[in-house]
């Protein structure tokens, strides 16, 4: 009877320790999961920030070209809109804003091209400088970002964390797919 309790105190031990690794392999991979999300949500906070940093300089370079050419009020409105949407936008919404704002951009450029005396205006180079940074900084985000999302989906793709993210109800995340170059170069008519 004495052996029979020990054997029964050993087996029990040994499914309370199965159990509990369990546990914690249930949890690491649950938190591994959010860790992503959330880190994903962090880049794509970043994005919108510089997004938005692009918009206001877009609009700062409308303000210096506007007195060389006259852009309809059209395109201060579509700036505001672009900028309520890159603070709400999903990861496809943000593409559009993207695609729309590098359109807006080669066409401010291309304003600043056509008149010598506004591309060398000490405003227009630094504000060209600064939009600069600004592409290079929401290109090395969107790179943090899609590797989230990738590794991310990953697991969502992968045993065994994909039987735990089916039991979370999670869904994959959207890459963010941005146009790298202006197929065209924009037309200016005044």
């Amino acid at each position: 009877m004495i052996v029979l309790d020990i054997f029964s105190i050993i087996i029990l031990v040994i499914v309370v320790i199965v159990i509990l690794a369990l546990v914690f392999w249930f949890v690491g991979i649950y938190n591994q999961f959010y860790r992503y999300r959330n880190a994903a949500d962090a880049t794509l906070g970043q994005i919108r920030v510089a997004m938005k940093k692009r918009l206001d300089m877009i609009e700062q370079l409308l303000g210096a070209v506007k007195s060389y050419a006259k852009f309809e009020k059209e395109t201060l409105t579509k700036i505001t809109e672009m900028r309520a949407s890159v603070l709400k936008g999903t990861p496809s919404e943000l593409s559009t804003v993207e695609r729309e704002s590098r359109a807006l951009l080669g066409t401010l450029i291309a304003t600043a091209e056509a008149y010598p005396d506004l591309k060398t205006s000490t405003t227009v180079t630094s504000l060209m400088d600064s939009v600069k940074g600004i592409e290079e900084e929401i290109a090395r985000q969107r790179y943090t970002y899609n590797n989230i999302v990738q590794q991310f989906n990953t697991m969502l793709d992968t045993l065994p964390s994909r039987m735990i993210g089916g039991m979370m109800g999670l869904l994959k995340l959207d890459y963010l797919q941005f146009e790298e170059a202006i197929a065209q170069p924009p037309k200016i008519e005044f």
